[in-house]
């Protein structure tokens, strides 16, 4: 493995070494931007990195406790991405290198490091359709498919973390229609193995199958901002996008679908259930001011897993439950912005995990974007409505 990251450290210098004397880009758009003399082809390099300090104090019920401090980068990733043959067959290849990248590895990956995020292609064969296939992001809640390098608080919110349903291997077909001359709809269909990324060793269980429905009443938001944080460009009239996602994995073989643990039984066999996860979120963005609004809640036939008697539980329980993510922000003309996020995670009984609210205010300061930033928040925790913990995080990122 040591050898395959010297191979790709290597060519990305050799890349750079090449691109010396032909690249005109600029900080934040890529390192390396090539595009082959005949125009078959083109390769965008672009790393990014983010590092941050975090200081937790525990509430033990009667007290804070004193806090427990961490540096970490919590990631660290070289993207690829570009066209091949012809520009209407893009690609793209993200591999991840921090230690949270790559956690994961079990029997079902051969027990090694899953470095690849993003390796997928896309091909717009017909008019306003695309085929996509490889392992990529589903189309899920906004939050979730926003980039980590776009965010506009440190991290994404508790909803996110319980209920998202992140990448998988499979096809997806999307197709966008515009309805006057402002009004847009995007659909999102998507195929997949079910059990999230770098899966490599078969396909236990069924299939997934989601369907996103998005819709954009006053038409586009500027440099795609319905999918990036922050309202960086300052919208000059109202921006609006309304999504809604149904995802429905059938036979599902782990906690929470994509992850969580496979629930295997003591006799080696898989236990399956069907598991069902709906959305429902909004983006807005009007002149510096910034909001999103995000709805979740996963459902499962039979959550408690069993033993092959149907009766004895293996001690595998399937996430279930619902929850609320509201966020907000203003930017001012300094290039300051302060935001607020408020979510609260409710479980269903069974999971015996207890209700959470958490209560996050931000302050962030964009240096060139989202491409150069230094960001902070607070954040105060309840657990089953009894003080629970703070979390103060500073941190900063760069993108090339």
């Amino acid at each position: 493995m040591k050898s395959k990251l010297i191979t790709v450290l290597l060519l990305c210098t050799a890349f750079l070494c090449k691109s010396q004397e032909i690249s005109d880009t600029s900080f934040g758009k890529g390192m390396i931007n090539f595009v082959a003399k005949d125009s078959s082809f083109s390769v965008k390099f672009a790393p990014r990195f983010q590092v941050r300090t975090i200081s937790s104090w525990d509430h033990d019920g009667n007290q804070y406790a004193s806090p427990e401090h961490n540096f970490i980068v919590r990631r660290a990733r070289l993207k690829f991405d570009g066209f091949a043959y012809s520009t209407k067959l893009r690609y793209k290849i993200e591999l991840g290198l921090s230690n949270r990248d790559i956690s994961g590895a079990n029997q079902f990956n051969r027990n090694t490091p899953r470095y690849i995020l993003d390796a997928v292609i896309m091909w717009n064969f017909y008019g306003n359709f695309e085929l996509w296939a490889g392992q990529t992001k589903l189309p899920g809640n906004v939050e979730r498919v926003v980039s980590s390098a776009n965010l506009q608080l440190i991290d994404r919110s508790l909803l996110n973390s319980r209920f998202n349903i992140d990448r998988d291997l499979g096809i997806q077909l999307r197709h966008k229609t515009k309805l006057g001359s402002n009004f847009l709809m995007r659909e999102k269909l998507s195929i997949s193995q079910g059990e999230g990324r770098n899966v490599s060793e078969g396909n236990e269980g069924g299939l997934q199958y989601t369907a996103r429905l998005e819709v954009l009443p006053f038409g586009t938001f500027k440099s795609k901002g319905d999918y990036s944080q922050s309202d960086l460009k300052r919208e000059e009239q109202p921006k609006l996008m309304l999504g809604f996602t149904y995802n429905y994995n059938q036979d599902a073989v782990r906690e929470r679908g994509f992850a969580g643990d496979y629930m295997i039984r003591t006799d080696g066999s898989i236990y399956e259930t069907d598991q069902t996860t709906v959305f429902a979120d909004a983006v807005f963005k009007y002149n510096g001011f910034s909001f999103m609004g995000e709805y979740a809640k996963r459902t499962a036939d039979d959550p408690v897993a069993t033993e092959l008697d149907g009766v004895t539980p293996t001690g595998d329980i399937v996430l279930t439950g619902n929850a609320l993510n509201l966020q907000a922000g203003f930017l001012f003309k300094s290039n300051y912005e302060i935001a607020a996020r408020y979510t609260t995670v409710n479980f269903e009984r069974i999971t015996e995990a207890l209700p959470r609210k958490q209560y996050t205010l931000g302050l962030n300061k964009f240096i060139v974007g989202h491409k150069l930033k230094v960001q902070s928040d607070i954040s105060y925790s309840t657990l089953d409505g009894n003080e629970d913990n703070i979390t103060f995080r500073l941190g900063f990122d760069i993108h090339f």
